[in-house]
């Protein structure tokens, strides 16, 4: 069973929580906060506090940290966890590049993942939309990304995207409207035809599973800075090398079966 702490504990930190409490293959240990101490949900809680917070580390040890804070959270407890070896998972969208060096740092000394959607299908998503585009170089690509109508900035999943996909931030698309979670849209557009790819987060729990994932993936690796999507290549990858043994293995030594004595008359 992986120990975790989880620092964040707004509308995805709590349904992040409810998916981690239900999984028998984590022990959902404290809650960090920013701004209160008080226990939440019958879990212990902490101020998160840069000065104190590996005090609370050593009394409270864990296995691994999901981190659904803010962009600045990572500044105050990074020494921490780098000192005592621990795993961090983050998902927060909107990091500026010198938090993201930070990070990459710290993949030196710990296994660390940070991606701003940590979701499963958009993740499968961008592995897709990377294929295609390696397929199909020529083609235009738009990005549309739509989420709740108080989300000031342009998707951090939506410029992800982008970026691997080499197209411009102008290519983005974003709409605002209540009622929605979060919408993902790849458009590629052909000679004579489109293939649109597309992701929509129905619930926030999405988060969890996306964090579960990473984490049990995270605990099977090598020290490093990883990505959702490489952790998913990490699977997919393994997948197919399991195949290619059994491939290999039944063209060695076919079923028995196939060879065997006529029946007599």
């Amino acid at each position: 069973m992986i120990k975790i702490g989880l620092i964040g504990y707004g509308k995805a930190g709590q349904a992040v929580a409810s998916v981690l409490r239900e999984d028998p293959r984590f022990e959902l240990c404290w809650v960090a906060r920013g701004s209160s101490s008080e226990g939440v949900d019958g879990l212990p809680a902490v101020k998160l506090e840069a000065e104190s917070f590996g005090d609370w580390l050593d009394a409270h040890p864990v296995d691994g940290i999901i981190d659904f804070s803010n962009p600045q959270a990572i500044l105050g407890y990074g020494e921490a966890v780098r000192q005592r070896g621990i795993m961090v998972v983050t998902a927060i969208s909107g990091y500026p590049p010198e938090t993201l060096d930070y990070i990459r740092d710290l993949g030196r000394d710990i296994r660390i993942m940070s991606s701003p959607n940590i979701t499963l299908g958009i993740n499968f998503l961008l592995l897709a939309a990377q294929i295609l585009r390696r397929i199909a170089p020529f083609a235009d690509v738009e990005i549309v990304e739509q989420h709740f109508r108080d989300k000031p900035e342009v998707s951090g999943t939506a410029r992800r995207i982008a970026e691997v996909l080499d197209v411009d931030d102008e290519r983005i698309t974003s709409l605002r409207l209540g009622g929605i979670v979060g919408h993902h849209e790849v458009i590629f557009g052909f000679p004579y035809q489109t293939v649109r790819l597309i992701h929509d987060s129905i619930r926030r729990e999405a988060f969890g599973t996306g964090a579960a994932f990473a984490i049990e993936q995270l605990s099977r690796c090598e020290t490093g800075f990883y990505t959702q999507d490489k952790l998913l290549m990490r699977v997919i990858r393994e997948e197919l090398q399991a195949e290619e043994t059994l491939s290999a293995a039944r063209a060695v030594s076919p079923d028995s079966s196939d060879h065997a004595d006529p029946v007599p008359a």
